[in-house]
């Protein structure tokens, strides 16, 4: 998975050289740019590299829980029609032979139809970043209810959603009023980027641009932009975290099979599985005519 850390490492425009006069706050620089104003852009390019960071983890976590959802609607009950499969096969062939051997394999092969072997971690549902199903998360903002079409969402929809994030994003707020504001905002902008909806995302893109705009934060203590700088970084960690936990997760590993096209990587193993039920039906069928 791509980071992002890389992006924001030139983000957060000059703070501008100081103007004529004596200089405020510390002494000058060689380059004539006081220390706050070096902190200043440390920060804001700090602040954009964690953003690019949040979109990239953000963008593979919906891939992961769409992929996890899908796999399991698509292929979910050719894995049952395979275990029944199995399961009459052993107990045609202990019929057939009277094996005690072949009778403990048909147990244990029924057995195994309910539940599904290794579905739960396989097929588990995904929660979404708020501890809620897409769902849920749907209802309670009003949005249609239904499944994400795709692994991955759109071209369109990914352009949305990282320009929403980007300028809509909590970590740039200086207030608690604007935190909130934009905590609400982002929650919408993920629950619809979850399903790929590019209608919804344009619409978010218009309200966030006729909404109050912050005031540009111009911090005044060397202190408080250290103390924003090791805030940043204790948030990297954390993501950095949940970035692994993705990416060694079940379905994490399967889309590593298929990072630029994890939809056909659906269809393909569909097709196996397809294989599988054909040839297992033939097996079966050998059996009970062999039977008769």
């Amino acid at each position: 998975m791509d980071s992002g850390a890389d992006a924001g490492s030139g983000a957060g425009a000059s703070a501008g050289a100081v103007g004529d006069g004596e200089p405020v706050g510390g002494a000058v620089s060689d380059e004539g740019e006081r220390p706050e104003e070096r902190l200043e852009r440390a920060v804001r390019a700090a602040e954009q590299a964690l953003i690019e960071f949040e979109i990239a983890v953000e963008t593979f976590r919906v891939e992961v829980e769409n992929f996890s959802r899908l796999h399991h609607q698509r292929l979910g009950p050719m894995y049952s029609r395979l275990d029944e499969l199995e399961a009459q096969i052993a107990e045609a062939r202990a019929a057939s032979t009277g094996d005690p051997e072949d009778v403990r394999k048909a147990k244990e092969a029924r057995a195994r139809v309910m539940p599904m072997p290794g579905i739960e971690e396989l097929f588990h549902d995904w929660l979404d970043s708020d501890g809620l199903s897409p769902e849920a998360s749907a209802m309670l903002t009003d949005q249609p209810v239904r499944p994400p079409q795709r692994v991955r969402p759109s071209d369109e929809a990914r352009k949305l959603y990282r320009e929403l994030v980007r300028k809509a994003h909590p970590d740039l707020a200086q207030d608690d009023t604007e935190r909130a504001r934009r905590d609400e905002f982002i929650s919408r902008v993920n629950a619809a980027y979850g399903r790929g909806d590019e209608v919804l995302l344009r619409e978010l893109s218009e309200e966030w641009a006729a909404g109050p705009v912050a005031e540009e934060w111009r911090p005044s203590r060397s202190e408080e932009l250290y103390a924003r700088l090791e805030w940043l970084a204790q948030r990297k960690e954390l993501l950095a975290l949940v970035a692994r936990d993705l990416e060694e997760s079940a379905i994490g590993g399967m889309l590593k099979i298929a990072p630029d096209d994890p939809d056909r990587l659906l269809e393909e193993i569909a097709e196996q599985l397809l294989t599988q039920v054909s040839e297992r039906e033939a097996e079966l069928a050998g059996l009970l005519g062999s039977g008769a």
